[in-house]
């Protein structure tokens, strides 16, 4: 009897299970999920709405059509402006996912070189597929200075008075979590 080859010991990526944890989390709590993306050449989103490299979607079921959350990519249309757009983000750009009224949510590593380089190259699979932690800056950092990005999605839509987006880490640093009671 032979012995089972060991599986990988780094395994697959868990970023794309915690967003939809998360997201179905938001929905399920009647919470609008957004989520904050870094944005490179292998990103498709619509460049007009991209500050500093970086875009905030609302993907609620409400402001997306054919949301698909696959283990490499995001893919969904969604009205900007009153057009329709593709949407396709390799789930690596993701670097936060967090409900827009009250912050909760989850922040990851921005990509490296390597990795933006990787995902740019990948072909974008659809696999249809369907989440609480508060959002901290990276150490040394300052949650109440940050100016958190405007969500670019069902833009047109959104109260005014809507609370202000938690702030995303700062390229380079390693999110922080901070527990809420």
């Amino acid at each position: 009897m032979t012995k089972p080859a060991a599986p990988d010991e780094q395994g697959t990526s868990t970023r794309p299970y915690l967003i939809r944890a998360l997201l179905d989390w938001c929905t399920d709590n009647g919470f609008t999920p957004y989520i904050a993306v870094y944005v490179t050449a292998g990103v498709q989103v619509p460049m007009e709405y991209v500050k500093n490299n970086e875009i905030v979607l609302n993907v609620g079921f409400e402001a997306t059509s054919g949301l698909s959350l696959g283990n490499e990519f995001i893919e969904f249309k969604a009205r900007f402006g009153g057009v329709s757009r593709e949407i396709v983000v390799p789930m690596d750009h993701v670097v936060a996912i967090y409900a827009r009224e009250n912050g909760q949510g989850m922040a990851f590593p921005v990509p490296t070189e390597s990795s933006a380089t990787a995902s740019e190259a990948s072909p974008a699979p659809t696999e249809p597929a369907r989440g609480g932690l508060r959002l901290a800056t990276p150490a040394g950092g300052d949650d109440e200075t940050a100016a958190p990005p405007e969500p670019a999605a069902a833009a047109d839509e959104l109260p005014a008075d809507r609370p202000p987006e938690p702030p995303t880490p700062a390229p380079g640093g390693r999110p922080s979590l901070k527990r809420v009671k």
